[in-house]
């Protein structure tokens, strides 16, 4: 039996009932798909998701990789590679390919669906995929003959990698020491060590292009001296892509992980055997704009990857609470000829049940408004109206760090705390996926910036640089609709609160920034809180997605809901439930927020 069910039922409301799908489906760049494609789209990933992708998952973890350590080489489990060519011959590659290159134009709303099922049944799969997300970067950014590159990558299926960290260049990416010297034909010659780098060699494919961070001879100190090279592992035919004399980029270690093990976490080596030959992408020197275009993909991935972990995890607790027989039902505990009850009938597990339902659906629809901005950036874009691009950038921009870090912090906690918690002992041993669903989320905090990165990330460019004008415009809108009446009177009044609460502790870190103009010491206060504040946007988006959700519910339970009673009837409660539970945490957060002092910052290291 397969360990994914995918809550295509869930898809469905938040795709078309929730965020009307349906007005941009069939218009403009979107002309050919409409809502029954889309769906025969979904009902077929869904049915390959529980089935051919889902049949490798627990082998990927058990077998993992073989490193030769000889040769560079990494071999991946065979059970692991027939579910990875199930994906790649039901040619589901051609949605993340530029249409040009045989692509496949779908609204990224529906894209980020079909990739949460991916990645909630076998994630690696969608990882090792990601060669097709990288042709985009080489196509629009490089020179005609890398455009070519492009389409070589596509139409021979190649891998890639994205090479930033080195071994004393994590998060801070401008200390990287790799170098890149120009040659004579115009190549370069690369030097250096990068780590932890993602899918750095597998048997699945013939060629993998890497795309590297190096400092040019002569640029200058920090991320500005950064240029993006590519590098491939074979030396190739410029025209036709036949393989020639291996490059010099060898994997030289496979990380030894707390999970994820089928995904394999290299170090690389460049320039020490023979040289790395690299071609400057778009032979312009602007590498960290563009490795940003291959940034932003991931943490979408990313936080998608972290809410489809805790929703398969929802699944699993919810099945396990429904047919585990265990105690007395609570009213009559005292009664010890009382029949047995399966533990669903238990309050504690019942509160727990409701915590994974409201976030994992509440977090899912955060992924897919997202994406949804991101399918008006393409319809502003295409229709020349610029003042709305505008806004859908910066709103798409603010929107990110809170998918991926309001995203993988609480999937990963929830995971731990509720869904693993909800099986008990049995949790905690392999007879079920729960602890390694934990043990795979985990990495989702610590991917592409851990957290407290993204948190900083939101607070100072998404806001502080942006002037507050795409936070005010989200809360307003969120505002907005929690005064505009209808269903569900209390639980809007509680979200007008804490948006009020949010605006309340975003004036106190600003105050704090400024402050630090003339104490620099000021900052520290800002740096204890943006995790926070992070945590508070991202739980307010879920209540206000969950309670729009709810008002839908109301008004289809005033007509004939038929089978769809039960789900509609769900939607209410866990709206319900988030917003008592959930958001009276921000006034409390708020008072803390108010009362930092920064006194953490002047004890001594000696007294920790």
């Amino acid at each position: 039996m397969s360990h994914y069910t995918a809550n295509l039922r869930d898809i469905e409301f938040c795709l078309f009932d929730l965020l009307g799908a349906e007005k941009i489906l069939g218009t403009s760049v979107f002309s050919e798909l409409d809502r029954e494609t889309t769906m025969g789209m979904l009902d077929e990933m869904k049915r390959l998701t529980e089935n051919d992708l889902a049949a490798s998952f627990v082998d990927g973890d058990r077998i993992g990789t073989d490193f030769n350590k000889a040769t560079g080489d990494v071999k991946l489990p065979e059970s692991f590679k027939k579910s990875y060519k199930a994906y790649i011959d039901g040619e589901w590659w051609r949605i993340d390919t530029p249409v040009p290159l045989g692509g496949t134009k779908i609204p990224a709303s529906v894209r980020w669906a079909i990739a949460e099922m991916v990645l909630g049944s076998n994630p690696s799969i969608h990882i090792y995929a990601s060669g097709y997300a990288f042709s985009h970067v080489a196509f629009m950014l490089g020179t005609e003959e890398q455009k070519h590159f492009a389409k070589l990558m596509v139409d021979r299926h190649w891998g890639a990698t994205m090479q930033l960290t080195e071994p004393d260049a994590g998060s801070d990416v401008g200390a990287g020491r790799s170098k890149a010297v120009q040659q004579s034909d115009g190549t370069w010659h690369i030097t250096g060590t990068k780590r932890y780098i993602t899918s750095g060699d597998a048997d699945i494919f013939e060629n993998i292009m890497h795309f590297t961070l190096a400092r040019r001879e002569g640029g200058g100190p920090g991320t500005k001296g950064l240029s993006l090279f590519l590098i491939p592992k074979f030396m190739f035919d410029h025209k036709t892509g036949d393989l020639g004399k291996r490059n010099g980029v060898y994997v030289t270690g496979v990380e030894h992980k707390m999970g994820l093990n089928v995904s394999a976490t290299c170090e690389v080596n460049l320039g020490e055997k023979e040289p790395a030959v690299g071609y400057l992408l778009g032979d312009v020197h602007e590498g960290i704009a563009q490795m940003f275009k291959v940034i932003e993909f991931a943490r979408m991935m990313v936080g998608t990857k972290a809410i489809a972990t805790l929703s398969a995890g929802y699944q699993q607790a919810l099945s396990y609470a429904k047919t585990r027989i265990q105690g007395g039902d609570m009213k009559v505990m005292n009664d010890k000829a009382s029949p047995r009850v399966s533990i669903i009938k238990h309050p504690d597990v019942r509160r727990s049940l409701m915590v994974q339902k409201s976030y994992s659906e509440g977090m899912r629809a955060l992924v897919l408004y997202t994406a949804s901005i991101q399918d008006e950036i393409e319809l502003a874009r295409e229709a020349g109206n610029a003042d709305r691009l505008k806004d859908m950038e910066a709103l798409n921009d603010l929107l990110l760090p809170v998918v991926k870090g309001f995203g993988s912090e609480k999937s990963w906690t929830l995971l731990g705390t509720e869904s693993l918690q909800t099986f008990g002992g049995a949790g905690f041993t392999q007879d079920w996926p729960l602890e390694q669903y934990v043990r795979d989320a985990k990495i989702d905090t610590l991917y592409e910036g851990t957290t407290a990165i993204q948190g900083l990330d939101f607070f100072f460019r998404k806001v502080v640089k942006d002037g507050g004008r795409a936070l005010g415009l989200l809360g307003k809108e969120i505002a907005d609709y929690a005064q505009a009446g209808g269903a569900h009177p209390e639980e809007k009044a509680a979200l007008l609160k804490a948006v009020g609460d949010l605006n309340g502790i975003v004036g106190v870190l600003v105050g704090h920034a400024m402050a630090s103009q003339e104490s620099p010491i000021e900052i520290y206060k800002v740096g204890l809180n943006t995790s926070r504040c992070l945590m508070a946007v991202g739980d307010i988006i879920t209540a206000w997605l969950l309670l729009r959700q709810a008002d839908i519910a109301a008004e289809k339970l005033k007509g004939d809901a038929g089978k769809d009673k039960d789900f509609f009837t769900g939607k209410i409660a866990s709206a319900k439930f988030f917003c008592l539970n959930y958001l009276p945490h921000i006034t409390a957060d708020r008072k803390i927020v108010e009362g930092t002092d920064g006194a953490i910052m002047e004890i001594p290291e000696s007294a920790f």
